[in-house]
């Protein structure tokens, strides 16, 4: 059963549009910088995520594993991956736990990119002996542990018991022998999860906020389900979550911003609300299933080039001068974000909260 379910949602993801709701960086501007003084050939990408070092800040995110008929995906996408220096994380690897047959869908990417930066993956529900295995699995510089209640409740075979997570992530990351990171699938993260997490001790959130792939939508699409527009449009959009997320983090740990990034903008968008990195999925399985392997890389290292342009526009020479841009948050965003008793003018204005 776990093995067609990944097959679904590979098959669902490519199949679906982004949405209903909107991952909300249309609220989010940037103020241009008319003196960047700053050459377009010095503008540095890398950057590090829970110590570690990327060589730039856009990250191939979890979406599949698990199942013979993906290794040859899993393959494309650590080639792609390979070629353009970015770092990945597989799909669950709960699948190869269970039945070690599977095992290879993952491991591929270990052999595919053997000196690149890997991401194990595994639920919350995953026991610290099990994140060990799986970092194990494929030699990974990290694990995610992700986090999916509204995806499993569209399930009818999914979870409907989520207790004791915060404390088996406490467990997970006191034996885990890599930088734990904790994401969300599509309904974003809170100020007040954030803080939980950060006193478990993990090293990075991954906000998976609302806007991007929708779980619930695929869910619902696997069941024939008809599910209400509310539940659908489910979640934090992205950019909020980030705000929400940065408002609480301490410098010792990073922000990972996922959930919608689909053009350079958006991603300059998230690294000046104070991300480290930005990750995306589906695009890149899009492009390698309809244009190949080479139309791929060349979109990748475009999406690159064009954020070095934003970032050149508002005169930061590195990924860590980002934080210092003006960002006006406008719109939905702002009264949210007042409500939740954060200050937006700290972004427009830069100044200390």
């Amino acid at each position: 059963m776990r093995q067609s379910r990944k097959l679904d949602h590979l098959k669902y993801s490519l199949a679906l549009t982004d949405g209903p709701a909107a991952n909300g960086f249309a609220d989010f501007s940037l103020v241009h910088n008319c003196l960047p003084g700053l050459a377009f050939s010095t503008i540095e990408l890398a950057t590090t995520v829970a110590g570690v070092s990327l060589r730039h800040p856009v990250i191939i995110n979890a979406i599949t594993g698990g199942a013979a008929d993906v290794t040859a995906i899993n393959a494309q996408l650590a080639e792609l991956a390979r070629r353009t220096g970015a770092a990945m994380a597989v799909g669950s690897q709960y699948a190869a736990l269970e039945n070690p047959a599977v095992s290879e869908s993952y491991q591929v990417v270990r052999s595919v990119n053997p000196d690149g930066v890997l991401f194990a993956n595994l639920g919350a529900h995953a026991t610290p002996d099990q994140a060990v295995r799986a970092v194990s699995m494929i030699g990974a510089d990290a694990i995610q542990i992700h986090l999916n209640a509204a995806q499993e409740l569209a399930m009818p075979e999914g979870d409907r018991d989520f207790g004791g997570y915060l404390e088996n992530i406490a467990a997970i990351v006191a034996v885990s022998p890599v930088p734990v990171i904790v994401k969300e699938v599509g309904s974003g993260v809170a100020r007040e999860q954030a803080t939980a997490l950060v006193a478990a001790g993990v090293k990075a959130i991954d906000t998976g906020g609302a806007g991007g792939t929708n779980f619930v939508a695929i869910e619902a699409a696997r069941g024939s389900a008809e599910l209400p527009a509310e539940t659908l449009a489910w979640g934090i959009p992205t950019a909020v979550s980030a705000v929400e997320v940065v408002s609480v983090l301490p410098p010792s740990v990073d922000l990972i911003v996922s959930g919608g990034i689909r053009s350079p903008l958006d991603a300059v968008k998230a690294l000046a609300l104070g991300g480290r990195a930005v990750a995306i999925a589906t695009p890149a399985i899009r492009l390698l299933r309809e244009r190949g392997l080479r139309e791929a890389v060349a979109w990748f290292e475009s999406f690159l080039s064009e954020i070095r342009r934003y970032m050149l526009l508002v005169g930061a020479g590195e990924i860590a001068n980002l934080a210092d841009v003006p960002v006006v948050i406008t719109g939905k965003s702002r009264e949210w974000l007042t409500q939740r008793g954060i200050d937006t003018t700290c972004f427009a204005r830069r100044t200390r909260c």
